[in-house]
């Protein structure tokens, strides 16, 4: 049996852009004939591919058949760069965290891209969830806190991120003026990246015993602003090592906890079979993100 590119591409941009109708537009057709595509394939597969609610979102064997034709796609356009010695840019889409984004993976890998001739796609979400990218066909590699391989995938060890909880001066001074203890933890306001983060939650429950929503947050889900508003006295909050050293060194943030710090690991998702452009991509920022990162135990 062969995969009709039409019936495939109408399935791909039905998940990608979330609904019939704007993979229509994407595609230059009506919403129907983008339906009629999608059951003629699932009749190809004879299974279900898509649920069609909003947002659109594979089935289990439509994220198998998804995670194929990303890769397909891939092969090919690396194929055709290579038979035509024109390696002309290759787009792959990495699923990683927003702090591994803010601080060390750019500079890592920024001179592997333009050596290559690659083309990137950074989807985001914590590192506890670019696993599930990877596994739902949206990234074709991601940097992850799961140590385990999906099947017909590689993980190599990175290293791992140190978190220190910081604040400003004037915060440190007006909520914890004797030093951060239990009671003044539960009226100061703790900065968290968004609803997936729980490393304050997990900090405080560990070291006072404060469950979550025992102290009051504030939610800033994007990582400059974050810093900005510990830097500002909005809360406290963990910042990677990497982003919060030079504001420790100048004095506008002050470490609360010296001896206690959280380590977060981080690995290398990719497929075994992949070309080898990627492999290389792949192969040169496991060697920097080492060389960056703390060594895993």
């Amino acid at each position: 049996m062969k995969i009709d590119p039409r019936r495939s591409a109408a399935f791909i941009a039905a998940v990608d852009t979330g609904s019939l109708e704007a993979a229509a537009l994407q595609l230059r057709i009506t919403p129907s004939a983008v339906s009629q595509r999608i059951t003629a394939l699932e009749q190809d597969m004879g299974t279900p591919l898509l649920v069609r609610a909003r947002p659109c979102r594979p089935t289990a064997p439509g994220t198998r058949l998804l995670q194929f034709l990303r890769r397909q796609a891939l092969m090919e356009a690396e194929f055709l760069a290579e038979l035509d010695n024109d390696a002309g840019p290759v787009r792959v889409a990495l699923a990683v965290n927003n702090d591994t984004l803010a601080t060390w993976l750019l500079p890592v890998l920024a001179p592997v891209l333009v050596e290559e001739g690659l083309l990137v796609e950074f989807v985001l979400d914590n590192q506890g969830h670019t696993f599930a990218l990877l596994e739902g066909g949206q990234a074709l590699a991601c940097v992850s806190g799961e140590d385990q391989p999906m099947r017909g995938c590689t993980v190599t060890p990175l290293g791992m991120m140190r978190y220190r909880m910081v604040a400003s001066p004037a915060f440190a001074r007006r909520w914890f003026p004797d030093g951060i203890n239990r009671d003044a933890a539960r009226h100061a306001p703790v900065m968290v990246f968004d609803r997936k983060d729980n490393l304050q939650t997990a900090f405080l429950l560990q070291h006072f015993g404060l469950p979550d929503g025992a102290y009051p947050f504030h939610y800033v889900p994007a990582s400059d602003p974050y810093v900005q508003a510990i830097r500002l006295g909005l809360g406290y909050g963990m910042l990677p090592q990497e982003q919060c050293a030079a504001l420790l060194h100048s004095g506008e943030l002050v470490d609360l906890t010296p001896a206690l710090h959280v380590d977060v690991p981080l690995h290398w998702h990719a497929w075994r079979i992949q070309p080898p452009r990627i492999e290389r991509m792949g192969a040169a920022l496991v060697k920097a993100a080492r060389a960056v990162l703390l060594p895993l135990p």
